[in-house]
């Protein structure tokens, strides 16, 4: 197929294309490289560097290609930062997938994978969480994740785009060639390396008195080459004919964040310091998903555990102690 990654330049994106590229199809990225990386994108690919919610800009993209499919990857993840500036994501995150859609419809695209997050869940219960449970977003990147699945069945229903929602748990890790570089880093592996290889001088923990085994966070998390093979798998089930909907894409188990520290100083061979915080508004203490449904309807599983992640990210940010060229 031909498809189009919307966001191919960022850390899963990037993953995506690659693993897209290994598989036979064809390619075309689409990035306002705001905070993706030219130098992450994969050279068989070709990258076009645009705003996904300028209207012309995707009539020209559209009218030049013959895409069978799009992969919508293109939003603003840091939760904290759309809590103080809400309208600049959903802007973004909700006006790109309506401006894309409408593209698609124009000319007569007909599949769509989403980038969504496991943030539409909010504060949920039971563990573990499974796609049935309510959507309770608690900020504003959540809440903009979550419209934009509302938005796609009513597409379906009025222009028969067939989509698939992917509600990513935490991503981690790296290839031999890409890795995690956002600008501030908000993400707790990337962070904790970054204290290893001395760019920080220790890892901040939010909160040590939650209702845990330990007192951290729990959270479930995911090899960025899985998911990006869940995205190559989405498509597959999209082009037999399949009606799509929404899957988890984790782990499957959680780590606390002290297991993760730990994790990182058995492998980095770093003392890693810690500093306590009080704990963040929202923040649940626990995070797991059940990815039954992507195993059954996606054939998709992880196949990558936590030494895999922290490992392969390790590896890759000595070889890239600065990250991507700027």
């Amino acid at each position: 197929m031909r498809v189009l990654v919307v966001g191919g330049a960022g850390y899963i994106g990037s993953v995506t294309v690659e693993r897209l590229l290994e598989a036979g199809h064809e390619v075309v990225v689409f990035d306002s490289l705001v905070s993706g990386h030219a130098a992450a994108v994969h050279p068989q690919a070709e990258l076009v560097v645009g705003d996904a919610r300028d209207d012309e800009a995707l009539g020209r993209l559209f009218a030049a290609h013959r895409f069978d499919a799009v992969i919508h990857l293109a939003a603003y993840i840091q939760a904290g930062e759309s809590v103080r500036h809400p309208g600049r994501y959903f802007a973004n995150n909700v006006g790109s997938l309506i401006c894309v859609l409408n593209a698609m419809v124009a000319y007569e695209v007909g599949m769509i994978v989403f980038s969504s997050s496991a943030a539409v869940y909010g504060v949920p219960d039971p563990i573990p969480i499974t796609e049935d449970a309510p959507l309770r977003p608690v900020n504003p990147y959540g809440a903009s994740k979550a419209m934009g699945e509302h938005l796609l069945p009513w597409y379906r229903e009025a222009h028969g785009i067939r989509y698939v929602s992917l509600r990513y748990f935490n991503a981690a890790g790296a290839t031999s060639r890409l890795g995690e570089d956002h600008r501030p880093e908000t993400h707790l592996l990337p962070i904790a390396l970054e204290v290893a290889i001395g760019r920080r001088e220790a890892l901040p923990i939010y909160g040590t008195e939650h209702p845990t085994h330990d007192g951290t966070c729990v959270r479930d998390y995911v090899h960025v080459l899985d998911l990006a093979q869940a995205h190559v798998q989405a498509l597959e089930h999209l082009s037999r004919g399949g009606q799509g909907g929404a899957y988890n894409l984790g782990g499957g188990r959680g780590y606390s964040v002290l297991e993760v520290v730990e994790t990182v100083r058995r492998i980095t061979g770093h003392p890693l310091p810690t500093q306590s915080l009080p704990p963040r508004p929202g923040d649940p203490p626990y995070l797991v998903a059940s990815w039954e449904r992507a195993r059954r309807e996606l054939g998709w599983q992880p196949t990558r555990d936590l030494d895999d992640m922290v490992a392969s990210a390790w590896e890759w940010m000595r070889a890239h102690p600065q990250g991507y060229p700027r």
